[in-house]
């Protein structure tokens, strides 16, 4: 399942629970995360129904090293020849092929990344990204760090349409809120790398839930006033 959630940008639904963005610029996609290992071929038929083809996807930017996002990463660059873009806190993780104990901060976080379904083979992305960058000219995506739920966790600004893609900073699945704090490497984190996000945006995009299109983000921009509010 795919949908435009702005000029420009696309969901696709990975799973039932998972979402990827693509967005269109002058020499074709830039893809915003991957998932789980079966992703890639839902994202392929999402790229055909567009009317487009696997070599116009022309990068894949992740937004961090969990499993639920890069575990199909290496399949699909071999089938796109997209390289890989990922923060440089975040790299080492994707060699080793699964998030490590201090990659959570609680208990439950570091027991179920034991598990061999949640690691991934291990894979050496082929550029970084920083805070504040253009990932390119033509796509309009600014790069927002915002480290908390993984050191090099990024959120993605579409300038041109003042969309945001959010990767696990935010989820929307029943409520907008943080995810468990258990899952993130530093939960105090997550306050202070939100405050960092614009102010004007009208479209907001969910690794984990229903998207907010624009004239729907008042409930967004809420929460995150209830954030910077004093405890």
């Amino acid at each position: 399942m795919h949908n435009r959630i702005a000029p420009g940008v696309t969901l696709i639904a990975t799973s039932k629970r998972d979402n990827a963005f693509l967005v269109d610029g002058d020499d074709g996609f830039t893809l915003i995360d991957v998932g789980w290992a079966k992703a890639p071929q839902s994202l392929l038929t999402a790229v055909a129904d567009l009317g487009r083809k696997p070599s116009d996807i022309r990068r894949i930017v992740l937004t961090h090293a969990h499993p639920d996002h890069v575990q199909g990463a290496a399949q699909l660059r071999d089938l796109t020849g997209a390289p890989i873009l990922i923060h440089p806190a975040d790299a080492p993780w994707l060699d080793a092929g699964r998030v490590p104990p201090e990659g959570r901060s609680g208990f439950v976080g570091r027991a179920i990344d034991r598990l061999p379904k949640l690691h991934w083979t291990p894979f050496t992305p082929d550029a970084t990204v920083n805070d504040g960058e253009l990932i390119q000219d033509s796509d309009g995506l600014r790069v927002v760090h915002t480290p908390g739920h993984s050191p090099g966790h990024i959120v993605l600004v579409h300038e041109p349409t003042r969309t945001v893609l959010l990767g696990d900073a935010v989820f929307n699945r029943g409520a907008i809120a943080l995810g468990p704090a258990a899952l993130a490497a530093d939960p105090d984190l997550r306050r202070a790398s939100l405050a960092k996000l614009p102010a004007d945006l009208r479209t907001i995009g969910f690794a984990h839930g229903a998207p907010l299109t624009e004239g729907n983000a008042d409930a967004f921009h809420e929460f995150l006033e209830a954030l910077r509010a004093p405890a």
